[in-house]
């Protein structure tokens, strides 16, 4: 369901024990950066209709999810405040080929397996934070990550054929369980 080439290992939730304030707090950026990817992939498609409306409602959903992690931050007296990206979506997006319309493809499935990962860490918190309102608050946002990841799977398909994108998906899921692997010192949703 989600393609995702790896599962997550026992190194990332020894950070979040660690420095779970650095995790929720980046867990915001990480909206707000959804928010603004959707919006990108909007404009860059203008003239694809049914990508620009799919694009709408993702937007409208991460900035929702955004402010409903701000409000959780503000509960916990977490203050808000810029934070030194890990170098996960960089990777990613540096994979991105340059020429249309493989480009469309890979920033489509580039943003779908970033969906991906965070539905599986968001479960992956669902299931191992003793906190009460942690563990339902990851699990009330599960299934609209794994939604965002078909959706940009299924609009990438508008951009090649079935079988190319689910070869592409495979090839960017083995890049994208190297990064994982490799992690990344930084306390992150994505380290």
């Amino acid at each position: 369901m989600l393609n995702l080439a790896s599962a997550t290992s026992a190194r990332w939730l020894q950070q979040v024990e660690q420095h779970l304030d650095d995790i929720l707090l980046d867990h915001a950026h990480c909206e707000r950066k959804a928010a603004g990817t959707a919006m990108n992939l909007m404009f860059a498609y203008v003239e694809n209709l049914d990508l620009c409306r799919e694009m709408t409602a993702i937007v409208n959903e991460e900035l929702e999810h955004f402010h409903l992690v701000v409000a959780l931050l503000e509960r916990r007296g977490i203050p808000f405040r810029r934070l030194k990206p890990g170098s996960y979506g960089r990777r990613l997006h540096e994979l991105v080929r340059k020429h249309e319309p493989q480009k469309a493809v890979d920033r489509l499935l580039v943003a779908g397996l970033i969906e991906a990962r965070s539905c599986e860490r968001f479960d992956l918190l669902r299931k191992q934070v003793s906190d009460r309102e942690l563990s339902e608050f990851y699990g009330s946002l599960f299934e609209s990550e794994a939604r965002h990841h078909s959706t940009y799977v299924r609009l990438a398909k508008m951009y090649a054929s079935d079988a190319d994108v689910h070869a592409r998906l495979k090839e960017l899921a083995a890049e994208e369980a190297a990064i994982i692997a490799e992690g990344d010192p930084l306390p992150r949703m994505h380290s």
